[in-house]
């Protein structure tokens, strides 16, 4: 049994026991008070309204498959949790809808015809132009709970969502202006509605996790139908959520029968107050039937029996509010009046969204990215005053003025906290500076980490977050791929992902298999991020600032064999560290040598196109050639370029492309093939690609290793080669 009670100053009207196997009503009547029972009374009205709504127009896309020929989801059997829900929200408050939850939408404000532009994928639907499914919304409508993008909702909603109220807890923690409250002072909560069969997904585990450890602000509520497509919640979970949820000390629970509307109203009215006051995170089960389709394309009858469908019909919301309204004395011919009107008002609407314009054609590229902060370089590179560096060091440094400059900054990531700083000490000395609320440390959750900036920079949270090692990042693919890269471009542009992940990348001398990989081209085949990868100090700082102030994702690579220039041939890597004011431009490569001009003109030169630790290769290879080789350092391999390398091409007529990684299918190789469309004429030579070996990892030992990656000498003879046509 979970009772929950609440603090002064503002306690709710009643408090309200839910047990473990009830799904009964719990909302009292008011007595004698007659106001208090008109209020009632309209309230249950309006879910009338709204249910008959949601009702008429998932008969109408049944009866319209042809026109509705985009696959989604409806909310039938889901209604009365929804509606109580979306009731119950306020404009400072936060919410992830998931993509049955229409019904919701319509009682946070939502019009059928705005959810109809969508599910038609319409110009004007204002969630995202067209380009995503139906009931998957975003918004920040001045008068309307906030809703971020998010996928189709299969547990992957969850993280970005908490991060959402971890952005919440933040702004709360420094009283920052950016938190919205309500007009007596309210304080936001956070919902993260999902479906039962999601709950079983990883990503729900760490969500769980920090929200109890960290205790914020979010109402998860689970919609219980017992299906998870065609598979019953007995073939696919030992448990339900409630019971799952028991696993996670700290975080409180409720059942309810999400079929009752009352009930439904009464549970969320204690879930909302109970965050709105104590901070501290709920879960709700709610269990309720499916009416419905799993979606339009995967249809009840292919897998679902008579009896199955008969015992959920006994279960709709619908009938059961008529029955109660009834009892509370509503005329009969109001209700239908109301259903009749909703018939008429859905016809309309559908009819009118129908015939709304197509997007056009030439939107299809718009809002990838938004507008990038840093278009020009800036401030003193190479001030007189300072001392040289390492690179480790300056991105400390950069790091450290950010958070000074910028109090919604906040940097997180494994062991980066004040007792270590991080494995590379790349983040020593912050948490002594800035407080265990803005640098601490995380379990092992590369999904939670990277996942849940999405939420923070939506709050308005500016996060810089640390994977401790490249092999680290694939579990957290999942965040970047499916919530952070995508949700600039399916919001419409209302909400880019500003985040910061910085990546330690590279081999350094003995590694290992899991400590010294290079993993570009995997990022750079995600679209919707950017990607950087200083070769120096100044480089580093200047990309650094830059990369914090763009509003999209941006992942910086930081090669570990550069941090301290202990690699042979990278003492130039230090430098001048630059001055606190120095940006440098996403997107700008550089001349880091410079071929003569008389080689040049005499046809015996060529380029070298490279970054990271193939800038020293290059350098160290190129002085057996005096005056032949010209090398850019890309810097930023998203955006690239393109300017710069081709020029230096044409220039040239032969062109090496150096990396670390392994070559076949790399960032390298494809870069060759561009090269060669957009330069053929002037090329001299087929464009040349030097990697590591096509190995599955790199091996531990130290003499292996080098015969896996390249190094000066393998330079020397492809220069030769190149050279000699």
């Amino acid at each position: 049994m979970a009772t929950i009670v609440f603090k002064s100053p503002s306690p709710p009207k009643q408090s309200y026991v839910f047990k473990d196997s009830t799904s009964v009503s719990t909302l009292k009547a008011q007595g004698s008070n007659e106001e208090a029972n008109r209020s009632e009374q309209a309230e249950l009205l309006t879910a009338w309204r709204l249910m008959c709504e949601a009702g008429n127009m998932a008969a109408t896309y049944e009866a319209n498959r042809a026109i509705c020929k985009y696959v989604h989801s409806t909310s039938r059997g889901h209604e009365a949790i929804q509606i109580a829900t979306g009731l119950q929200l306020r404009p400072c408050d936060f919410v992830s809808p998931y993509y049955r939850d229409e019904s919701m939408l319509l009682a946070m404000g939502f019009t059928p015809y705005e959810l109809m532009l969508q599910l038609l994928a319409k110009a004007d639907d204002p969630f995202s132009a067209g380009r995503s499914y139906y009931s998957h919304p975003n918004s920040r409508q001045a008068d309307k709970p906030k809703i971020p993008h998010q996928s189709s909702a299969t547990g992957m909603q969850v993280i970005p969502t908490t991060g959402i109220a971890q952005g919440v807890q933040y702004l709360e923690q420094i009283q920052s202006t950016l938190l919205k409250t309500g007009p007596d002072g309210e304080l936001p909560v956070v919902v993260c509605s999902l479906g039962d069969g999601s709950v079983t997904e990883g990503e729900v585990s760490e969500a769980l996790q920090f929200a109890v450890l960290k205790q914020l602000p979010i109402i998860y509520l689970v919609q219980d139908n017992d299906w998870g497509i065609s598979a019953t919640a007995a073939e696919v979970r030992a448990m339900d959520a409630y019971e799952y949820a028991a696993g996670f000390k700290g975080l409180e629970r409720m059942r309810v029968d999400g079929s009752d509307f009352t009930a439904s109203y009464a549970a969320m009215e204690t879930a909302i107050n109970y965050v709105r006051q104590e901070r501290k995170p709920i879960l709700v089960q709610a269990n309720v039937p499916l009416l419905g389709h799993h979606t339009s394309g995967v249809r009840k009858e292919w897998y679902r029996t008579a009896a199955d469908l008969e015992k959920h019909a006994a279960d709709d919301p619908l009938p059961k509010l008529r029955e109660l309204l009834l009892k509370h004395g509503v005329p009969e011919s109001i209700l239908i009046e109301i259903a009749t009107t909703a018939i008429a008002d859905i016809k309309t609407a559908f009819d009118k969204a129908v015939q709304a314009p197509e997007p056009l054609p030439e939107t299809v590229q718009d809002h990838v990215f938004a507008p990038a902060a840093v278009t020009m370089e800036s401030g003193t590179r190479t001030p007189a005053t300072n001392n040289k560096v390492v690179m480790v060091d300056a991105a400390l440094h950069a790091v450290e003025e950010i958070m000074q400059q910028y109090p919604e900054a906040i940097f997180f990531g494994q062991d980066v906290g004040r007792r270590l700083g991080g494995v590379f000490r790349e983040a020593a000395t912050l948490g002594d500076k800035f407080g265990e609320h803005r640098v601490y440390n995380t379990a092992i959750q590369e999904a939670y980490i990277i996942g849940a900036t999405a939420g923070l920079s939506a709050v308005g949270v500016k996060p810089i977050v640390e994977v401790q090692f490249a092999d680290y990042i694939y579990p957290g693919f999942n965040q970047l791929v499916s919530e952070i890269s995508k949700s600039c471009y399916l919001s419409n542009g209302k909400y880019p992902v500003q985040t910061l992940i910085r990546v330690p990348v590279g081999a350094y001398g003995g590694g290992g298999p899991y400590h010294s990989g290079s993993v570009e081209s995997t990022l750079l085949s995600i679209k919707g991020i950017k990607v950087v990868y200083p070769s120096n100090v100044a480089d580093m700082k200047g990309l650094m600032k830059a990369a914090f102030l763009d509003p999209n994702p941006v992942v910086m690579l930081e090669h570990k064999g550069l941090y301290w220039s202990k690699v042979p041939g990278t003492l130039e890597a230090m430098m001048v560290e630059p001055a606190a004011d120095y940006v440098l431009p996403l997107g700008k490569g550089n001349v880091v040598l410079h071929a003569h001009p008389k080689d040049v003109q005499q046809g015996n030169s060529m380029c070298i196109i490279t970054y990271g630790m193939g800038v020293y290769w290059a350098k160290a290879a190129a002085k057996a050639f005096p005056g032949n080789v010209e090398i850019v350092d890309l810097r930023t391999l998203f955006p690239l370029d393109e300017a710069l390398v081709y020029d230096t091409v044409k220039k040239h007529g032969k062109c090496l492309i150096l990396t670390e990684e392994q070559l076949n299918n790399s960032f390298a190789q494809a870069l060759a093939g561009r090269i060669q469309k957009e330069c053929f004429k002037q090329l001299d030579a087929p464009v040349y690609t030097l990697g590591a070996m096509d190995l599955p990892a790199v091996p531990l030992n130290m003499g292996l290793e080098a015969a896996m990656l390249p190094n000066h000498a393998k330079v020397e003879a492809v220069i030769s080669e190149l050279l000699s046509y």
